[in-house]
């Protein structure tokens, strides 16, 4: 059973790479693959919610020789998020005019790479789909093969190659360190290894996780790709791969290295307050929306920084609620941005009040579940200090938001080259509705979010 959405995945990428994916039957067949993996995953979720966790090894190979697969609440929690966002970034570039012939296959590829990330149960598997992630982004950062889109990619590969060499120490030193890739079995030997041995550990990949998540100061790559690809592209990667920092930072420093994460808590903090206001201050200074965006994930992403180092059930729940409305919202902001009129602009508002935590939009409860957190966390100087923070970050967010709506959707603008597809507009209008209607009801969403941190808890994973 978990295995089927992987095979799904896989078949679909290699026969789409045989096929021309600017032919809307190969786009056709792409989205019907993502719908079924999705499909899967959910009923992933479902059995995961009846019966606890549970896994496998793929090929019925002994466990420690094929792969081991494992299914929690926070492994389909974002297993399914990012194919959503696959799938409503695969969507929004069919109904306009797919330009390369491989896009389809390189978009499924990325989700092949993302769920074996989220289902594997071995970290030196985990860093193989992860790597089968990252190379087809480095290619699909590419796509439109312009002079912007290249320069983009060179950055996004040259820099992520450092974060994947990183992560590969990190990982072989895991296992010097305790003898097992199996994750859990890691989690309950790590202690053995010595403070300053696990100490440099938790380091490595905790640098490769930011890299991955443009924390302050990893972010220098994160403006100039998020704004030199093209709109899909941007969604893919803020919306699905930028997962893979936060899910990182979540299994391995929460799951597998908790007394190096509570020990690193001041440092986490420093870095997320720093990220939530040099993304703001920036994102206000800036003109064009793809730069306002981009500058204001690096806030958004200091916010799961923040709530991961405040630690425990409440915390770990705050990081996977603002995961998972970061993820619809900045694809959203993305998708949304190229359209026109004052109608058009109703997404993208809908985007910017979940970014700025403004109810009735699903953001709300992210900030909310934050500032939740807060209080129940060391002295009251820090519980009103972090709240203080969030306030701000969320005052900025208010203000660069309405000013890049105030300059795209009340000032004239050239027509020319805006994309007008019915379809597109479709599918960033579904979005935009799932939000609200996460804002309205987010009870599955809190319950996702709850029941994914549980995993954290000790025991929780088994």
């Amino acid at each position: 059973m978990i295995v089927l959405p992987l095979a799904l995945l896989w078949i679909g990428a290699l026969v789409t790479a045989c096929l021309d994916g600017r032919k809307r039957s190969t786009q056709a067949i792409a989205l019907a693959v993502l719908l079924a993996a999705f499909w899967r995953v959910i009923e992933l979720a479902r059995a995961v919610v009846r019966s606890g966790p549970f896994e496998t090894t793929a090929g019925g190979w002994p466990p420690g020789i094929g792969i081991t697969l494992r299914a929690d609440a926070l492994g389909v929690t974002y297993a399914a998020l990012s194919l959503g966002v696959l799938f409503a970034a695969l969507a929004y570039e069919s109904a306009g005019r797919v330009r390369s012939r491989s896009f389809p296959a390189l978009v499924l590829a990325i989700g092949l790479g993302l769920t074996g990330v989220f289902l594997t149960a071995d970290a030196f598997n985990f860093y193989v789909f992860f790597e089968i992630s990252m190379i087809a982004a480095y290619v699909l950062t590419s796509y439109g093969e312009r002079t912007r889109q290249l320069r983009s990619a060179t950055i996004f590969s040259l820099v992520n190659l450092v974060g994947s060499a990183f992560f590969l120490f990190g990982i072989v030193a895991l296992y010097h360190a305790t003898g097992t890739l199996d994750m859990v079995e890691i989690a309950g030997r790590l202690d053995l290894a010595g403070q300053n041995s696990s100490a440099l550990i938790g380091t490595m990949i905790f640098v490769a996780f930011s890299i991955k998540l443009g924390i302050f100061p990893f972010h220098p790559w994160l403006p100039p790709v998020y704004t030199g690809t093209r709109v899909a592209v941007a969604a893919i990667l803020s919306g699905a791969l930028a997962n893979i920092g936060s899910y990182g930072l979540l299994r391995f420093g929460a799951g597998m290295m908790p007394k190096q994460l509570e020990l690193a808590s001041p440092v986490l903090v420093v870095l997320g307050v720093a990220s939530i206001l040099y993304g703001g201050i920036l994102a206000i200074s800036r003109h064009e929306p793809a730069e306002v965006i981009a500058y204001s994930s690096i806030g958004q992403v200091g916010y799961v920084l923040v709530a991961v180092a405040i630690g425990g059930p409440a915390g770990f729940s705050a990081a996977i609620l603002m995961a998972i409305v970061n993820a619809l919202a900045k694809p959203l902001l993305f998708m949304s941005a190229p359209l026109r009129g004052w109608a058009l602009g109703i997404p993208f508002a809908v985007g910017a009040f979940s970014v700025a935590g403004i109810p009735p939009a699903a953001g709300f409860w992210g900030k909310a579940s934050l500032i939740d957190a807060a209080l129940t966390t060391g002295s009251s100087i820090e519980r009103v200090s972090l709240i203080v923070l969030i306030l701000v970050g969320s005052g900025l967010s208010v203000f660069y938001m309405f000013q890049a709506y105030q300059r795209e959707y009340w000032e004239p603008h050239e027509q020319e080259g805006r994309p007008s597809a019915r379809g597109r507009l479709a599918v960033v209008a579904g979005l935009a509705v799932l939000v609200v209607a996460l804002g309205v009801w987010p009870e599955p969403m809190l319950a996702a979010a709850k029941a994914a941190a549980a995993v954290l808890a000790p025991g929780g994973g088994s």
